[in-house]
């Protein structure tokens, strides 16, 4: 069960999707099961992403995300999809990259915590 969040860290949060793109849990599943190739990032802790984590996704932890993008990903037009535990990470994230110059950043609202309450399938 995840720990409520302060009051602080929600208005940060509202104030980052106030300015990035967002996409559904249904969305990302649907653009899969297309054959879609998709770039998924798993921003949450090293620890979190070895647990689980969706098929075919990478992890880059928000500790080093901003670090180390640019080697993964020079294009900054690539699309790319960010998710956490339930899409407030991703957003504060999506924000960053935004500010870097990346103009193609979504982020994955319900994170994987709505993936997994879908049974949609999982990785360790």
């Amino acid at each position: 069960m995840a720990m409520p969040h302060s009051p602080r860290f929600l208005k940060l949060v509202q104030d980052a999707k106030s300015r990035i793109k967002e996409t559904t849990v249904d969305e990302v599943k649907q653009r899969l099961d297309r054959g879609e190739r998709l770039n998924l990032i798993d921003v949450r802790e090293e620890s979190e992403f070895a647990r689980d984590h969706i098929p075919g996704a990478i992890w880059m932890g928000r500790g080093i995300l901003e670090r180390d993008i640019e080697q993964k990903f020079p294009d900054p037009n690539a699309e790319l999809i960010l998710y956490c535990g339930g899409g407030f990470r991703s957003a504060l994230a999506a924000d960053n990259l935004q500010k870097m110059g990346y103009t193609n950043v979504i982020s994955m609202d319900g994170g994987i915590r709505d993936w997994r309450n879908r049974s949609y399938p999982l990785t360790s």
